[in-house]
């Protein structure tokens, strides 16, 4: 028996599942169900909101039964630039995920595009998300009806994207399993046609998966945080803004952010001190362009490309990340003082892709 398939067996739940190398594949079909529901539309313990993670505090693997749904939502990206966006659990992007390699995900999620959900109250039996969205309301949530059909593509799931990536209607829900095979920092998005339009409006988050191991400098690490870049096509529409189809397909965005939002890392910056290392956790959502990450004052000297620790760089002044690309970086910060976050590429910098981490003395 290779090693670890004894420990991989023991993780089988379900008739068909087999093992290759350890992995886990063969998962349950897909259940497609109605259900009445209005409860919690984020439900998991590792469920959090930019730029949180959720420490994994637990030893080995186990099961996370993770909810998700999608509706719409008002939300502003830049100051006095709102559009009704689509959504997962009511922000854009969407809540990340923590979770270890190996671990199983049992994921439902809601289409309630068609009924007005809130997020911006006090939930009882939610997730974390909630509580560090409403502190962080740069977005200023306000729920709107927008009946679509939609799905969920998970980066981390090694399935059969044709049965756990299915379309389903309003109203109706949809179960599915998969487990988390490979460490990295993922993305997650709305698999629908037109796929360019239902990411672009706002159906994209992270899943961060640990390497079963952990990172090299895991006891060295001061602060972690993540960032996801994404791009918005917002054109004026009467007295408000809405999506712009013809400017995304021609690459042409209003609006490249961090976190959602042009402020969401000015106004609220990052904190540190001066001699720390930060671990950054970077995934660029696109949904086209690339990003070239740059921290203005420091070094990388730690980058594992799309977040695996076989992939690893040292001492990087930028990091360049396709559409749907990520990387764990960390760098040590040198000296109090403020650090610009940036897209190097400046287009995209002077559209918003701005954050700052300011550092305090040592002592």
């Amino acid at each position: 028996m290779a090693p670890g398939a004894f420990a991989a067996e023991s993780r089988l739940k379900h008739e068909g599942e087999f093992i290759v190398d350890g992995m886990i594949f063969g998962l349950p079909e897909a259940r497609v169900f109605e259900e009445d529901y209005d409860g919690p539309p984020v439900v998991g313990d590792y469920l959090t909101a930019l730029p949180h993670l959720k420490p994994l505090d637990y030893e080995g693997n186990r099961t996370h039964h993770v909810r998700l749904d999608t509706f719409a939502q008002e939300v502003e990206v830049a100051p006095g630039y709102s559009f009704t966006a689509w959504t997962y659990g009511g922000s854009v992007p969407g809540p990340t995920l923590h979770v270890r390699e190996g671990d199983r995900v049992v994921f439902t999620m809601k289409n309630r595009s068609d009924e007005e959900v809130v997020v911006t109250k006090p939930i009882r039996g939610g997730a974390p998300y909630f509580a560090q969205l409403q502190q962080n309301p740069y977005q200023k949530n306000a729920p709107a009806i927008s009946p679509v059909p939609h799905s969920m593509d998970f980066h981390s799931g090694t399935v059969a994207a044709d049965d756990k990536w299915r379309t389903i209607a309003p109203g109706e829900s949809i179960e599915f399993e998969w487990v988390a095979n490979y460490p990295g920092v993922y993305m997650y998005h709305c698999g629908t046609p037109s796929v360019l339009m239902h990411t672009a409006m706002g159906q994209y988050g992270a899943v961060v998966v640990s390497p079963r191991e952990g990172f090299p400098t895991d006891d060295k690490v001061d602060h972690e945080f993540v960032i996801v870049q994404s791009e918005f096509y917002l054109t004026e529409d009467g007295d408000g803004y809405r999506y712009d189809h013809q400017a995304a397909l021609d690459r042409n965005p209003s609006h490249v952010t961090f976190n959602g939002h042009v402020n969401a890392l000015n106004a609220t910056p990052l904190r540190a001190k001066a001699g720390d290392r930060v671990r950054l956790y970077l995934l660029n959502a696109g949904p086209s362009d690339t990003s070239s990450f740059h921290v203005i004052g420091a070094i990388f000297d730690r980058v594992w490309y799309e977040g695996n620790v076989e992939n690893e760089w040292r001492g990087m002044q930028t990091v360049l990340l396709g559409a749907s690309n990520s990387a764990v970086m960390e760098f040590i910060v040198p000296e109090p003082g403020a650090y610009k976050l940036v897209d190097h590429e400046f287009a995209d910098a002077e559209r918003g892709a701005v954050g700052t981490l300011i550092a305090e003395p040592r002592n």
